[in-house]
């Protein structure tokens, strides 16, 4: 992890400079660990749109619901947060070379991001991976390796390929840079719900840095006396079909043991153990949340209801919708609580799932 001098940002100082930036991640640049401006590659990600669904919020029966809609970062999902940081910070230290494992999303953020500085990015991906995300890594110059098996196949081939080959490895917590940027989106919600933030925000994790990054967030404001009330109860939804980390948070364990035979159309939530999993079940238990696994069917079925409210929601995202409508069965959720919806990306790269969502008609 990378440490900041918290000392010097006493809240309301920092809440005062916020007002006058610009309107995206870098708005936080003290809390990042990018030291010059110069560095930064920024083509638009952060300061996503948070907004509130009525009609959904009254079927579940909640007091409010709303969504964090990352799907319009750049590239389409909040991996662009995590990218723009880690190539800035390693164009920084002097790195031509990096290298990274992805379902498909990550590695076409990173591949984006490196381009304009022509930093040479090489990414692993399962061959099943969808199409559209390799093909987009290789319209931005990046190096594309297919491995057949899954996220964790690939990690390995980076690995052996990135000790081989002198390529610095950027997979998830293999570097510190890549949570740091994705934290932002912590930042964005407690300045976006007024420094109170919501009773509970539901999160889809294959890795979980995204996760992992809104709880360090928070317990930065929190340490600069910039956050005020308790902390939303931070809630874990995965695939029926690859669930380790609820099935460890269910059983009790630190870690979570690998998911055999994973398989999901929510290609992003494929990842049968997470590197950080130890630290998500730690986010979950000391913020008081859960974890639900949901099938393919009900996440399917949860982004025909976002689309038809306007929201272009990817397989991970829209498997928010269908933990909340399971944890309001459960009675994980009461008709008092807000709660947020993170949607990590659009149905853009989705062609399968979106051809189910929208059957063709005679």
């Amino acid at each position: 992890m990378v440490d900041y001098d918290l000392e010097r940002l006493w809240g309301e100082r920092f809440r005062l400079a916020l007002a006058g930036r610009e309107p995206n991640m870098w708005r936080y640049r003290e809390l990042l660990p990018v030291e010059h401006a110069g560095s930064v590659v920024s083509l638009g990600e952060g300061w996503t749109p948070v907004f509130q669904v009525p009609g959904l919020a009254a079927r579940l029966g909640v007091r409010e619901l709303w969504v964090k809609d990352e799907g319009v970062n750049p590239t389409g999902t909040f991996k662009a947060r995590g990218a723009a940081c880690g190539i800035a910070r390693a164009a920084e230290l002097g790195i031509g070379d990096v290298a990274l494992a992805t379902a498909g999303n990550a590695g076409e953020a990173w591949a984006c991001y490196g381009a304009p500085i022509a930093l040479r990015v090489h990414v692993a991906m399962p061959a099943d991976a969808p199409e559209a995300n390799r093909l987009q890594c290789r319209l931005y110059g990046a190096h594309v390796i297919d491995v057949d098996g899954l996220i964790s196949d690939a990690g390995r081939v980076v690995e052996e390929m990135a000790a081989e080959r002198g390529w610095f490895d950027a997979s998830t917590l293999k570097e510190p840079y890549r949570i740091e940027g994705k934290k932002t989106l912590g930042f964005e919600l407690a300045e976006q719900f007024g420094w109170r933030l919501p009773d509970a925000v539901i999160y889809p994790a294959g890795g979980g840095v995204g996760l992992i990054g809104m709880w360090r967030a928070w317990a930065q404001l929190r340490a600069i006396g910039l956050l005020e009330g308790d902390w939303p109860r931070l809630i874990v939804t995965q695939s029926e079909g690859c669930a380790p980390l609820v099935r460890a948070f269910e059983l009790g364990l630190d870690e979570a043991p690998p998911w055999p035979d994973a398989e999901t159309i929510a290609h992003g939530l494929r990842v049968p153990r997470a590197r950080g999993d130890f630290l998500v079940l730690r986010a979950i238990r000391e913020t008081k949340g859960t974890a639900v696994a949901v099938p393919d069917r009900l996440i399917v079925e949860a982004m025909g209801e976002l689309g038809r409210r306007g929201v272009s929601a990817s397989p991970e995202g829209a498997a928010t919708l269908a933990a909340a409508m399971r944890l309001r069965e459960r009675g994980d959720l009461g008709n008092e609580d807000r709660v947020v919806l993170i949607n990590t990306g659009s149905a853009g790269n989705y062609d399968e799932a979106v051809a189910i969502v929208t059957p063709r008609r005679l």
